[in-house]
This record gives structure tokens, sequence and C-alpha cells, in this order.
């Protein structure tokens, strides 16, 4: 993709992201929940052509570029996804997607763009949304939960603030507690059962469905926290690439109620 084609593509991704909230609702059909993809064009490929079709929602948690072979044309092809079907794809903010804001390694992806092609990209996925929310029970993001008053003041979520990185750079650890400390050297936050049983609640939500952590459990707490992968970037980890599929007229109540469909 030409340089000028690249900087047409962020100006209109830009006012799309402008355009929609900061939490996603999901209201019928179905959901299609993507985990990290990291540059893996062939698996972000292989699940828009599966699964983009009528009365699907897909849903990207995040994480699109760095560790993967193609991460700029992973990150332009969604771009113009999103572009081409506003309505039926949502790109969620990951870790990743946060370079202007927070610093991270591996930064491959980014530290790769010139000053100026760095500068828009990380102004035009700093305004991606942070959640999908459904009505049967459904909670979707990046990493762990907010603390925030309400499911709705996800709305007002500052890039960059404390509940933005409680989003984006949050893992969930086995065990009772609730905030369990920062990682010295990569800024990653760590948080127990009481952290998610207790804004679970408060957002009357049943099901966490996230990525990020890939060496958590698949899932956790009773069954009530997903945790799924669609890059190859995680086979020591994981053993397929696959995504979540959620049926939004029926309610969720754990993991059991979700399909799992390697891709």
């Amino acid at each position: 993709m030409t340089g000028d084609r690249t900087e047409r593509l962020l100006d209109e991704a830009e006012k799309r992201f402008a355009s929609e909230a900061k939490l996603i609702s999901l209201e019928t059909g179905t959901a299609v929940f993507v985990g990290d993809t990291h540059g893996d064009l062939n698996a972000t490929e292989k699940v828009v052509h599966k699964y983009l079709k009528p009365k699907h929602r897909l849903v990207f948690l995040g994480d699109y570029v760095d560790r993967g072979p193609a991460s700029q044309r992973n990150i332009n092809f969604l771009l113009e996804q999103k572009i081409e079907h506003p309505d039926s794809l949502y790109l969620l903010m990951g870790n990743h997607e946060g370079h202007a804001l927070s610093s991270f390694h591996p930064a491959d992806f980014w530290e790769g763009l010139g000053d100026r092609l760095r500068l828009r990209y990380g102004e035009v996925l700093a305004g991606l949304p942070l959640a999908a929310s459904s009505s049967n029970g459904i909670i979707a993001l990046h990493g762990a939960l907010p603390d925030v008053p309400a499911l709705d003041d996800i709305n007002g979520i500052v890039p960059g603030s404390a509940e933005w990185q409680q989003i984006t750079w949050g893992d969930w650890q086995e065990g009772a507690g609730e905030f369990l400390g920062a990682d010295p050297y990569g800024g990653r936050l760590s948080f127990g059962q009481g952290w998610f049983e207790r804004l679970m609640s408060r957002f009357s939500k049943n099901v966490l469905v996230r990525s990020h952590q890939p060496d958590a459990p698949s899932v956790m707490y009773g069954g009530r926290c997903l945790t799924i992968f669609t890059s190859s970037a995680y086979r020591h980890y994981r053993s397929e690439p696959a995504v979540a599929v959620v049926d939004l007229e029926r309610e969720v109540n754990s993991a059991d109620d979700i399909r799992i469909e390697t891709i």
C-alpha cells in the first residue's frame, strides 16, 4: 500500500472511530469474538472470510500488530474491513495499539515505521473502542475489568488513565484478592477473583470474554472468564488459533454457553 493510500485509509478510519462509543453494544444475531492476531494476516483473513456475514458481529479484542510477520498489512486489512462494514466488524483496543500512550516490548511494527506514520497510526488507534457489551450477559475487552462506577462509564475512560491501563494491560490470576500488583519490568497489572466478582456484579454481567494473557487458563472463575487467542504466534501456549461464537439471543451464564471454533 502506497504512502498516500495509507494516509487516506488512516484518515477514514479515524473518522469512523470518532463516531463510535467506547462501549460497543451488541444486540441480536451472532457475535464472533476474535483474540489477539498480532500480525497474523492469514488468521485474520480466515476469520473475516468465514464469519463476516449477515446478522454476525465480529469483535476483535485487540493486539493487531507486533510479533507476527505482517503487522502493517494486518492492521490495514482490518481498517479497510471496518470502513466497508462499520456495523458488522468492531476493533477494540489492546495494549499494542496504545504505543502513543504507553511503552511496551516487542514493538517491531511501531519501530519499523517512519516518524510521520508512527504518529498517525498512534493517533488513529488511540481512538479505538475499549469494550463490547451484550444484553445476554457478556462483556468483552482486551485484558481486565476497569474499576468505574457503572458499565456506561467505560464511555468516559480517558486513554492512558488507570482505568485504560486496567482494560489494556490487566491480567487475571487464579485465587482470591483484588489488585495483586504490577510487573515492575513490563507494567502488566494483575487482578484476582475478588476484583472480578465485584466488577462483574456491578456491571450485571455473567461472562467476560478477553485475550491478552497467553499463559492464562482458557477458563477461570467458575467458567465466567474466557480467554481466547486467534494468532499462531502463541502456539507454544495454545494448540490452535480459535474464536468464540455466541448466540446473542440466548442467555450466557458461563463459558459452557459459548462455542469455541478453531480456524
